[in-house]
This record gives structure tokens, C-alpha cells and sequence, in this order.
């Protein structure tokens, strides 16, 4: 009989591919693939390690998957992901009923790990991070019409209080061909959206080419036919080239749309964060983007609560967000993370000051949003079908203004015809809902 597996695969985009390429080895291997990891003989939580609540995130849901298996319904439980490779051995010591954890440079080999954890078997094993493939086949599972492509994994900026290159390994980019090849696999089997992914889009080649080799890729992937959407994510603000720039301003297929993680704006925090810049040359920067690119939406990520941050730091960050009104904002509160520089710095900052300057910006991005939902009434939008929306009762779509699973989406009715998931239909915005559009299709 053949042998189930399910997948749950938790934190960022990047994640997510590592577990669709190891679905694939085990799609091969002849085991089964099931949604329900609940309900599978091989659970397998492919987890995050990144900040505190993502961890914790992970550790509850391989304490549900076990309570799963002490009842019987579970055979065996597997740890992949970022949280098995920062804190491999420990895991197993926490958590008995945990039959197999492995590092990334394991990933390829996840098929004989499950069948050895099936055979009762306690595998544990973290070869070098460097092993895990980066090239391979996938078995996608967003939704038909959109997909993540990812270029690059691991990173070498070293901002002081990010674990990923102690998790992850130093930089390292795939080769053009591979990525074209990969994203031309997508497009025959559905996929209309491409969202160009690693820890640092921006450095793609530097490493295989000796160069910022990002915007000759765009215009490769613009070349695929059938393709609709390219959209940028993760780009690190000081390989922001002209070049690239222009790249996104001139080729239809790449959305308006830049992903820019800046994490804050006053220079002496982000000299302590090991980041460039201040909120003069940040501002400057932004100015530049918009000059370049006329109507682009710019997402962003901040931190508030770093440690040292004072209340005229923070002060400044907040007059940064109003003076910018990016479209797409998140911020967090600084998460104090083992091994890194930050983690040992002093003037760490109370919980509920931090939590509360996150929430601060977070309500100030939330007007900003508001505003700009309000200056959308009355335009009409290519909108990408997702599905429908049985709850609200009515389809649901993304404009080339929202990234998928991080920003808002659009509403709208049909009068004559139900429009396909995957097309695109021309919607008229006719309101919004808190930073959600609503709108009627043409």
C-alpha cells in the first residue's frame, strides 16, 4: 500500500519553494501527496526559524502533528526547514515524538529520510547547508495561475540582528538558464504571475557573474510567452540601480511594483544594524524610484524597538513613514534572537515599548492606506482572479498592486459572466474596505 505524506510548510515565500522541490522527490519516490498533514502516515514540518514567534509558530505545530501520533494517526514526524538546521540535536531532545530532524543540506535526500523514519528509524542528520539543491523540479503548491520563482538562497548583507546567514549559508545565485527554464515550466502548466524571490533579489549574480546580473534576468523572463506578471520582492536598497530601475519602467510584463525592506530610517540604528544609509539619503532614494518610475507602489518593511532605539529615533522613523506614505508597510517589533550581534548589545528595549511603537507605525501606515484606497475610487484595474469568496459573496482578484499572501486584495461583483480563476478581467473600484478595494467588473 502506498505510503501518505502531507507537507506543512511555515514562514516566508522562499520556505515554501524548498518544500514544493522536496514534494517533488517524494512525488517521484512513489509516496503519496496529501493536503491534510493531520491525516497522512509521514507528517513533515517544513519550519521557520527566524524570530521569535515564528519559532514558536513551528514548535506548536509539531506539538499538535504529535499529539496526532500518540493517538495513532500519525506514523512519523518530520523536521525540516530553518528551525531544524539552527537548532538541529536540541529539537529531538525537546520533543520525543519527533522521529526524524534534518538540516536543508538533507532536502534532497527527504524521500529515504521518510521511509527511514516510517521503518522506526530515529534519523538525524545537518550536512552542509551548502548541499541543498537550488535547482529542481517543484510541485507547486500555490494556486494555479501564480507562483514564486526563487533565484538565489542564503545572503551575505549580515545585518546585525537577522539569524538567516548563520541559518542559511553565504549567497549564492542559480544560473540564468536554470531560472529561465524553471519559470518557462510554470508557464506552460498555468501560471500567469511570477514573483521573483530570494533573501536579496538585488544581489542575483554577483556571485556566478561578477555583477548585479538582475535586471538582464527580468528582461529573459519578459521574453516567456503567455507570461502576464513579473513581480520584484526583496530588494535591498543600496543595489537599487538605475538599470534595474529602468528595467521596470520600460517592460510591460514587470509590475509597477517594488518590495523594499528598509527597517528603519535613522542612521545610527542602522549603522548598529549594519545597514547603510539615514533618512536623508533613504528619502532621496525614494524620491529617485517614484522620478523613475511613475506610479510605482513601493512595499516596505520596518523595525521598531532595535536596541538603543530612542524616542527621537523613533520619532523620526514615524515622521520617515508619513513623509514617504508608502502603499504597502509592515512593521515588527524588534525580536531579540541567540547568536546574533543584536541579541548582545546593550540597551535592549522593554517588550511593551517595542510592541507598542510597532503597533504606532502600524496604525499611521493604516491612514496612509486609506488614503491612497481613496484615490483609487472611480479608476478601472486589470485584476487578477483568484476565486471566489463565498463568505463575502462575491469574486476576489489582485491588481498589479498587491504582492499575493502579504497585501490587500480586491472585491468585486459580475453581472453577466462568472470570469475564470487565473483571468484577467477589468474592474471599475467603487470603494473600499478598510485597505481592501472593492469595485465591479466591466
Amino acid at each position: 500500500m502506498q505510503n501518505t505524506v502531507g507537507i506543512v510548510s511555515l514562514g516566508c515565500a522562499k520556505n515554501r519553494v524548498d518544500a514544493e522541490m522536496m514534494m517533488y522527490k517524494l512525488n517521484e519516490a512513489g509516496f503519496k501527496l496529501i493536503q491534510d498533514a493531520a491525516m497522512a502516515d509521514a507528517a513533515i514540518i517544513n519550519t521557520c526559524g527566524f524570530i521569535e514567534s515564528a519559532k514558536q509558530e513551528s514548535i506548536n505545530e509539531i506539538l499538535e502533528l504529535a499529539q496526532l501520533k500518540k493517538e495513532g494517526k500519525i506514523k512519523a514526524i518530520i523536521v525540516t526547514g530553518c528551525l531544524a538546521e539552527r537548532y538541529n540535536s536540541e529539537i529531538m531532545k525537546e520533543l520525543s515524538e519527533v522521529d526524524a530532524v534534518i538540516g536543508i543540506g538533507k532536502n534532497a535526500d527527504i524521500a529515504e529520510v521518510v521511509r527511514r523514519a516510517l521503518c522506526g528509524e530515529t534519523v538525524e542528520e545537518f550536512p552542509d547547508k551548502l548541499n541543498m539543491p537550488l535547482d529542481g523540479g517543484r510541485v507547486q503548491s500555490t494556486e494555479q495561475h501564480w507562483a514564486y520563482l526563487k533565484i538565489a538562497d542564503g545572503c551575505d548583507n549580515c545585518c546585525t540582528y537577522c539569524a538567516i546567514p548563520l541559518i542559511r549559508g553565504r549567497f549564492r545565485s542559480r544560473r540564468m538558464e536554470s531560472i529561465v527554464e524553471e519559470a518557462k515550466r510554470l508557464v506552460r502548466n498555468g501560471v500567469k504571475e511570477l514573483n521573483v524571490i530570494a533573501q536579496d533579489t538585488t544581489r542575483y549574480g554577483e556571485d556566478n557573474y561578477g555583477k548585479l546580473m538582475l535586471a538582464p534576468l527580468l528582461h529573459e523572463l519578459c521574453k516567456i510567452d503567455d507570461l502576464k506578471w513579473i513581480r520584484v520582492l526583496y530588494c535591498y536598497p543600496d543595489r537599487i540601480t538605475d538599470e534595474l530601475l529602468d528595467t521596470i519602467r520600460e517592460e510591460d510584463k514587470i509590475v509597477k511594483y517594488i518590495d523594499l525592506p528598509l527597517q528603519h530610517c535613522n542612521g545610527r540604528v542602522l549603522k548598529a544594524m549594519n545597514r547603510r544609509g539615514d533618512k536623508e539619503s533613504l528619502s532621496a532614494l525614494i524620491r529617485h524610484i517614484r522620478e523613475r518610475i511613475p506610479g510605482v507602489v513601493l512595499r516596505t518593511t520596518l523595525i521598531a524597538g532595535f536596541p538603543g532605539e530612542s524616542d527621537e529615533d523613533f520619532e523620526e522613523l514615524s515622521a520617515f513613514v508619513e513623509e514617504m506614505k508608502f502603499e504597502r508597510l509592515g512593521c515588527f517589533a524588534y525580536s531579540q534572537e541567540e547568536d546574533t550581534p543584536a541579541a548582545l548589545m546593550e540597551d535592549q528595549i522593554d517588550e511593551e515599548i517595542k510592541e507598542h511603537r510597532a503597533e504606532l507605525i502600524g496604525e499611521q501606515e493604516a491612514l496612509i492606506m486609506n488614503e491612497w484606497c481613496e484615490s483609487m475610487v472611480g479608476r478601472e484595474l486589470d485584476i487578477l482572479v483568484d476565486g471566489f469568496d463565498r463568505y463575502a459573496d462575491c469574486w476576489t482578484g489582485r491588481s498589479v498592486y498587491d504582492a499575493p499572501e502579504v497585501d490587500p486584495c480586491v472585491f468585486f461583483t459580475v453581472s453577466d459572466r462568472k470570469p475564470a480563476v487565473g483571468e484577467t478581467v477589468r474592474v471599475r473600484i467603487t470603494d473600499h474596505i478598510d485597505c481592501d478595494l472593492t469595485g465591479e467588473m466591466l
